[in-house]
C-alpha cells in the first residue's frame, strides 16, 4: 500500500511568478530607459512627464505584489490519487 501523500505546493509553475516576471522584466527595462536615456525632446512630447520612469516604476511594484501574493498564498496541489484503485 502507497502511502499518502502530503499536498504540494505549485511554485515555480505557479502563473502569478510567471506574470511577476514578465512584467517586472519589462518594468525593469522602462525604468532603465526612463532613467538613462529619456530627452528633453521626448520629455516635451509627453508634457514633461516622464512616461516611461513612471511605468516602469508602476510595472515593477505590480510584479512585487504579485510576487508577494504568491508567496503569501500559495497555491496548493492536491494529493494525487493515481493508484490507489487497482494496481
Amino acid at each position: 500500500m502507497a502511502a499518502s501523500q502530503a499536498p504540494k505546493k505549485a511554485g515555480v509553475f505557479d502563473i502569478r511568478l510567471v506574470i511577476a516576471l514578465l512584467i517586472g522584466g519589462y518594468g525593469l527595462v522602462l525604468t532603465i530607459m526612463g532613467i538613462g536615456f529619456t530627452t528633453e525632446e521626448e520629455l516635451k512630447k509627453a508634457a514633461d512627464v516622464n512616461i516611461n520612469l513612471w511605468a516602469g516604476i508602476g510595472m515593477l511594484v505590480f510584479a512585487a505584489l504579485f510576487m508577494l501574493w504568491a508567496k503569501l498564498r500559495p497555491i496548493v496541489v492536491p494529493a494525487s490519487t493515481e493508484g490507489e484503485g487497482g494496481e
